[in-house]
């Protein structure tokens, strides 16, 4: 024989190579061999994981204590007693039993647990490795608290991946891009190596390399007993966390036997929000639908997204709901390849915004003097003084403050706080002159943000006002104008404000100590909140991302200037070419309508028709109707025809085109659901 042995000792020499990790349990292991503290090691964790590569360390590990291995596969076996006896074939002396794959020998655990492994020698270690837990038997034995280790097996850690790529010889500036897509799934790395070696790229996606999701998936989900499991399935490898509520709302009647059936799989995990599975089966599921079924994966994404919007609306009053709520939505963008830059969703649970409370103006005064300097110190110290409640500090789960926004309500505040402040003052006045809030409306400004994190992007604060934001946009009404603040870096900041539709407001930027601050703002009068939840869901979709929508002065009218638009409108009623430019186009009235002119004309017509709806107001009615719906020759034959005196025509004619005015004023700023008084 050669003197490197047989082909099996050197292929069990090559996977030894390219085995990293698991050093806990394979110490755990020899420790069994070493002092018997213990009988059974059971290992569980979903497929590709690492079991089998594992049990063949701890093979090499029995063979160094002078401990014979026994490997079990028992995919090769049919679960029954007899087979598995034979499979052990015990040889001479000390022996290990490992098992690997033991779900499909589920039929036999209880003979495993009271009849095999009772009759090994007493210092017999088995190893049991499979995709589920042990069952209840095995944990409610008394005897077997003091004989069973039980151990999930998790992906590598960062480190253990990357001596995994060493190994493999991938340049270590792919290394990176490789962690992000892996999670540290061993199958995964694998699969991704081979991949690389092959094509020498990296995707950017796993949905861009669907050979190896085919192959992920085969490993992972084996058989779905049916449609309706896939689909459960599927929203659970989209949602942040899956509850039957959330499956109840999305599938309907059925979600109870469906969770359940989840909860049974062994690359889910439960937590107290509800289950989810492990990060690389996510993205493998996720990868796989929208590839195989572009359609139904944006349809699921819709239907999801909406599902989050109305339980964050509904959960207005209660503050925990509202913020798991936005952090659900949030999740649904996470691999879009702008935003996914920006956001760190990991441990987000275990963070908040608390109200300032006792010390907290301190902390606050303490980090803007120490990252912005001491006059931006004391303009935050104004605005304490002025709008207190304005201020969120994020704090992680110990309570440590490391960064803070603020909210100012620059429509609540006086003229002389405004211009004291020189963010405010070009805040303010960018608002003004682009479109004056109305009565009712609000001018949102995110004066202050101080972020502690800076040199590590994307940092926690970040994600953690955006989550605050988040929670604003969908549950606040009412609002005319958001305007952000973000230290000078535009190159960092443009890509992502501008998906969210805010554009850069040059003439809104100013200087505090030195520094200059940039402004990006949204008009809701423009672009409302619920076509903005549309166009940000299709652009997490994949949709272009075009320039940010900027108002335009004329858009947004006080209610004299509406006024009088409305009664240039009723003029020039059958007059297209002049009805086309009155400023009641670009309304919220009637904008986005897909022939604005005409909608104008059937709002006034409407509008008009509700006078003659109304017993008192019919004289009013047939005054519009002869001077600008049915028009007569002049004003003076519409009198006549009427059998009015032209001065009382006149009067008759004013009051009903007040009314038409205050009507559409009224839903110009409320919207189309309310009604003209009678």
């Amino acid at each position: 024989m050669a003197e490197g042995g047989t082909v099996g000792d050197r292929l069990r020499r090559a996977r030894r190579r390219r085995f990293v990790g698991r050093s806990g349990e394979i110490e755990l292991f020899r420790g069994a061999l070493a002092d018997g503290d213990f009988s059974v090691l059971f290992l569980h964790g979903p497929g590709g994981v690492g079991k089998s590569a594992l049990l063949g360390e701890m093979a090499e590990a029995a063979r160094q204590a002078g401990v014979a291995p026994v490997l079990v596969d028992a995919r090769t076996i049919t679960p029954e007693a007899g087979a598995f006896l034979r499979a052990v074939e015990a040889p001479r002396g000390r022996y290990a039993v490992l098992v690997d794959t033991y779900e499909l020998l589920a039929p036999l655990d209880d003979w495993v647990r009271e009849r095999f492994v009772p009759g090994l020698a007493a210092d017999t270690v088995v190893v049991i490795a499979g995709r589920d837990a042990p069952s209840a038997r095995w944990i409610a034995d008394a005897g077997w608290h003091e004989l069973l280790r039980v151990v999930s097996l998790r992906n590598l850690s960062p480190d253990d991946a990357r001596a995994y790529l060493d190994v493999e010889g991938v340049p270590a500036e792919l290394h990176e891009r490789i962690l992000r897509l892996a999670h540290g799934h061993p199958l995964t790395l694998s699969l991704l190596v081979d991949m690389i070696r092959r094509r020498r790229e990296v995707p950017g996606a796993l949905s861009g390399v669907p050979d190896v999701v085919r192959a992920l998936l085969g490993r992972l989900v084996d058989e779905v007993p049916g449609p309706r499991h896939r689909e459960a399935l599927q929203i659970c490898a989209h949602a942040r966390f899956t509850t039957e509520e959330l499956l109840r709302a999305m599938v309907g009647d059925g979600a109870g036997p469906l969770f359940g059936w989840l909860r049974t799989l062994s690359f889910v995990e439960e937590r107290e929000f509800g289950v989810f599975p492990h990060d690389v089966v996510r993205d493998i599921l996720d990868a796989d639908l929208r590839w195989r079924d572009p359609d139904g994966y944006a349809a699921l994404h819709r239907a999801l997204r909406a599902h989050l919007v109305e339980r964050a609306r509904a959960a207005r009053e209660d503050e925990l709901v509202r913020h798991r709520a936005v952090a659900d939505i949030m999740f649904l963008s996470r691999d879009h390849p702008v935003v996914k830059g920006y956001w760190r969703l990991g441990g987000l649970g275990r963070l908040s915004v608390s109200e300032l409370g006792p010390g907290g103006a301190e902390t606050v005064l303490a980090m803007t003097r120490e990252h912005q300097g001491h006059e931006q110190a004391r303009f935050a110290a104004r605005w304490i003084e002025r709008q207190p409640g304005a201020f969120g500090i994020f704090r992680d789960d110990a309570g440590e403050p490391f960064g803070y926004a603020a909210y100012l309500a620059l429509h609540e505040a006086d003229e002389e706080d405004l211009q004291a402040d020189p963010g405010t003052r070009a805040m303010w006045s960018h608002a003004t002159r682009h479109g004056p809030p109305r009565p009712g409306e609000s001018v949102l400004a995110w004066r202050f943000f101080v972020d502690t994190e800076r040199g590590r992007r994307p940092s926690r604060s970040e994600t953690m006002i955006r989550l605050w934001h988040g929670q604003e946009v969908i549950t606040r009404g009412g609002k005319a104008w958001d305007l952000v603040t973000v230290p000078s870096d535009r190159e960092y900041w443009d890509p992502l404000l501008s998906f969210f539709d805010f554009h850069h407001a040059p003439d809104a930027s100013y200087r505090v100590g030195g520094m200059l601050y940039e402004v990006y703002a949204h008009d809701w009068r423009v672009l409302g909140v619920d076509d903005w939840l549309s166009l940000t869901a299709e652009r997490e979709l994949g949709a272009p991302v075009a320039a940010a929508t900027a108002a335009a002065p004329e858009l947004v009218l006080s209610q004299p200037e509406f006024a009088d638009a409305v009664r240039a409108a009723l003029r020039d009623l059958r007059r297209p070419d002049r009805l086309a430019g009155n400023p009641l186009l670009r309304s919220r009235l009637v904008r986005s309508a897909d022939d604005p002119g005409a909608a104008l004309r059937s709002l006034l017509e409407e509008t008009a028709e509700a006078l003659r709806n109304d017993p008192r107001e019919e004289s009013l009615y047939r005054v519009v109707d002869r001077t600008f719906l049915r028009p007569a020759a002049t004003q003076e034959r519409a009198a006549e025809m009427l059998g009015l005196p032209f001065s009382t025509y006149r009067r008759y004619r004013n009051r009903a085109v007040e009314r038409i005015a205050a009507s559409l004023w009224e839903k110009e700023l409320y919207g189309t659901g309310h009604h003209m008084d009678s």
